[in-house]
């Protein structure tokens, strides 16, 4: 698996994974990937400073402060509850529904679940339309 920082046209720089440079450049051309904050298909990578090992690892501090951060993690809890309000949860039996449904063995609707990268990287190569989605806990009310 690659982590790729990708930058969008309205400068908005996120993180993706994914399991070789061939599909980013497949998942891109097909506009399966999108900017969190503002869902424009129109990406490429950011520049990315290499990460490079010391014999004494510090851990980096994360800081969120800025505004434009809380407004991504709302856009991006809206869209969990839009996903769970409209999709079927489909646990561990990700991947095998996904295929079914693909190969119209199954009713054709909108499911999440879990899948490990390299089954996420063979439904990718199958020619399955799948993306992988931050999934934020649920805040304490």
């Amino acid at each position: 698996m690659i982590l790729f920082d990708l930058k969008c046209t309205s400068e908005h720089v996120f993180e993706a994974w994914f399991p070789d440079s061939a599909s980013f450049e497949k998942q891109v051309k097909a506009k399966a990937v999108q900017c969190p904050v503002c869902g424009d298909t129109k990406v490429k990578k950011a520049p990315m400073a290499p990460r490079i090992s010391t014999k004494s690892e510090e851990k980096p501090t994360t800081v969120v402060s800025d505004d434009s951060d809380s407004k991504a993690m709302e856009l991006l809890r809206e869209l969990r509850d839009h996903v769970e309000s409209n999709c079927d949860y489909v646990g561990s039996e990700f991947p095998e529904e996904a295929r079914k449904i693909h190969y119209g063995e199954s009713e054709k609707r909108g499911i999440y679940g879990e899948a490990s990268a390299e089954d996420a990287k063979e439904m990718v190569e199958e020619g399955l339309e799948i993306g992988q989605l931050p999934w934020l806990p649920r805040r304490n009310s």
